[in-house]
């Protein structure tokens, strides 16, 4: 593996400020093999797809805001599913730790192999989707993965002490139950390595890539939660 490992990325953004802590460069990967019906960017999912680059080339950007990143701040990747690409993921995170940029991964945690250990040792945070509490969620909503797929990855995580937040859009209806959330509670209790959960509310304004792709959007009829079904949930947990 070099520097010059090249990988298919989807889209950047320069200055992110909900995708890790402080502002965060934030690079979108392509590809992912999940299918979740509330997926906000469908547009990420073919392999092949988005434009090509190298690891240098992605963190030659990052640097450019870096005077922006602060003491919390730093590179995020997203996707798409960034562990499809793990060693490009890991050139990059291996160069932006010899910058000094702090290292965030945000995945499903649907994969837990030798190329996926070697990407954690170089990530300083990991944002993990753990996107139903029941394996029937996942089933009818997700595919190709499943919970214990995503616990395994967690408990990987706190084996290695790797710092974590635990993400959850909140669909009305399906996962928006007071069970579910303490369920939710309880997988962040369990694992040392969590330190903060985010319940994130869910938003409808992707149909229009669904409509331009001309695929069907599997939650448009599901109503976006409320500000006070979003409190209320955050309260269960403390928030």
């Amino acid at each position: 593996m070099s520097d010059n490992t090249k990988g298919r990325i989807h889209s950047f953004q320069s200055l992110g400020t909900v995708d890790g802590p402080g502002i965060r460069f934030v690079a979108f990967l392509q590809g992912c093999p999940l299918r979740c019906s509330c997926c906000h960017n469908p547009d990420t999912w073919e392999f092949g797809a988005g434009t090509e680059y190298t690891a240098t080339e992605v963190v030659s950007r990052a640097i450019r805001y870096k005077s922006y990143f602060g003491s919390d701040g730093g590179i995020t990747l997203s996707g798409g599913e960034p562990l499809m690409q793990s060693e490009f993921c890991l050139e990059i995170f291996r160069l932006c730790h010899k910058e000094g940029i702090n290292t965030c991964l945000d995945t499903s945690g649907c994969i837990l192999d030798e190329s996926t250990k070697k990407l954690l040792s170089e990530t300083d945070r990991v944002l993990l989707d753990i996107k139903y509490t029941d394996e029937d969620g996942y089933r009818k909503f997700v595919g190709n993965t499943t919970l214990s797929d995503t616990l395994d990855f967690l408990a990987y995580l706190d084996s290695k002490s790797v710092p974590t937040t635990i993400r959850q859009v909140i669909i009305t209806g399906i996962n928006d139950s007071e069970e579910s959330i303490r369920k939710l509670s309880e997988i962040s209790k369990a694992h040392k390595c969590v330190d903060k959960i985010e319940l994130l509310p869910f938003r409808k304004i992707c149909k229009v890539k669904y409509d331009n792709m001309k695929r069907e959007f599997p939650f448009a009829s599901i109503p976006e939660p409320s500000p006070e079904l979003m409190q209320r949930l955050n309260s269960i947990l403390g928030n």
